[in-house]
C-alpha cells in the first residue's frame, strides 16, 4: 500500500497538479474541516493570513509551512481567474490553511462560484448598508437562511460522493461570511449593518477608507486610525468579530491590540519583494 502511494505522490509531484497532503486527507472521501476558521473566530482567537494574488499552488503550500492560518485569494484586486482560484484553494486545504475567496463585487454569481469551487468562505467588497449586507446572506447561504443556488456536484458538495447528505445544513453552519466596509458611508451605517444575522467577520478596510476621509493610502494617519479604532469599538461592543489589513507587523500588532481578530497581513507577491529587497540590502549587492 505504501509502495503504491509513494507511486502515486511522484506522479503527483511531476504532474503539478495535485497536492499530496490533500490527497492523503481525502482518502476517506470527505472535504477538510471547513468550519475551523469559523469557530476559532466565534473561540474569540486572533487568526492571520496574507491575501494571495499570485497564481501559484506552491506559494500558497508555503504559507501552511509558515504557520499562517488563513489565505485571501483575491479576484477583486489581482489577475486570479476562477479556475486557478480552485487550484489555490485545493492548495490551501492540503497545507491546512483556510481559503477565504475575495469577490469583485457584491454580486450572486460570483459568490456562488468562490463557495462551490470549496473555500472556507467569502469576503465581500463595498457593504455600505442593510441591503448590501443582506444580498451578500442571501447569495451565501442556502434556505432558509439566503437563497444561494444548489449544487451537490461540485467540490464544495464532495462531487456527490455522498450523495449531498447535509451538504446545506453543513455549509450554512460552516461557511465564513466577511463583510468589508470600506467608506465613510459604511462606517456611518455600521450599527444597522450589524443588525444583519449570518455575517462572521466585519472587515475594515483601511484603504478605501482613507480614500473616503481624504487622505488616500495614508492609512497612519490620526484620521483614518480614529476611524478604525471607533468601528473597531463600536462592533466588539455588539461582539461582533472585527478584521483589518496591515501592512506591515507593526501596524498588525496596533490593529490586534485594538482588538483585531481576522488579520489579514500583507499581500504575498509584497511580502516576497520586501524580502528580495531586505537581501539585496543585507549584502551590499544589487543595482
Amino acid at each position: 500500500m505504501l509502495t503504491a502511494l509513494a507511486a502515486i505522490q511522484l506522479r503527483c509531484n511531476a504532474d503539478h497538479g495535485i497536492n499530496w497532503r490533500l490527497f492523503l486527507y481525502t482518502l476517506g472521501g470527505r472535504m477538510p474541516d471547513k468550519g475551523k476558521l469559523k469557530a476559532r473566530l466565534q473561540a474569540g482567537e486572533t487568526v492571520v493570513g496574507p491575501f494571495v494574488i499570485v497564481p501559484s499552488m506552491m506559494l500558497v503550500d508555503t504559507l501552511g509551512y509558515a504557520g499562517m492560518d488563513f489565505c485571501i485569494i483575491d479576484t477583486e484586486h489581482g489577475p486570479i481567474s476562477m479556475e486557478r482560484a480552485t487550484d489555490l484553494v485545493i492548495s490551501a486545504d492540503g497545507a491546512g490553511v483556510s481559503p477565504i475567496i475575495r469577490v469583485g463585487d457584491n454580486d450572486e454569481r460570483l459568490i456562488l462560484r468562490a463557495l462551490d469551487i470549496g473555500s472556507a468562505g467569502v469576503q465581500v467588497p463595498q457593504v455600505n448598508s442593510t441591503e448590501d449586507a443582506n444580498k451578500v446572506l442571501h447569495a451565501a447561504k442556502y434556505a432558509p437562511a439566503g437563497q444561494r443556488g444548489l449544487s451537490i456536484f461540485t467540490r464544495a458538495g464532495d462531487y456527490f460522493k455522498h450523495e449531498g447528505e447535509q451538504h446545506t445544513e453543513r455549509q450554512n453552519e460552516e461557511t465564513t461570511v466577511i463583510v468589508h466596509i470600506e467608506g465613510r458611508r459604511g462606517l456611518d451605517n455600521l450599527e444597522e449593518i450589524m443588525t444583519v444575522e449570518g455575517i462572521d467577520v466585519l472587515f475594515l478596510g483601511p484603504y478605501d477608507i482613507s480614500q473616503s476621509l481624504g487622505v488616500p493610502g495614508d492609512v497612519r494617519n490620526p484620521l483614518v486610525e480614529r476611524a478604525l479604532q471607533a468601528a473597531a469599538e463600536k462592533a466588539r461592543g455588539r461582539g461582533r468579530a472585527v478584521g483589518s489589513y496591515a501592512k506591515d507587523v507593526e501596524m498588525g500588532r496596533w490593529l490586534i491590540d485594538m482588538g483585531v481578530q481576522y488579520l489579514a497581513i500583507n499581500v504575498d507577491a509584497t511580502i516576497y519583494m520586501q524580502a528580495c529587497e531586505r537581501i539585496v540590502r543585507e549584502l551590499g549587492a544589487g543595482k
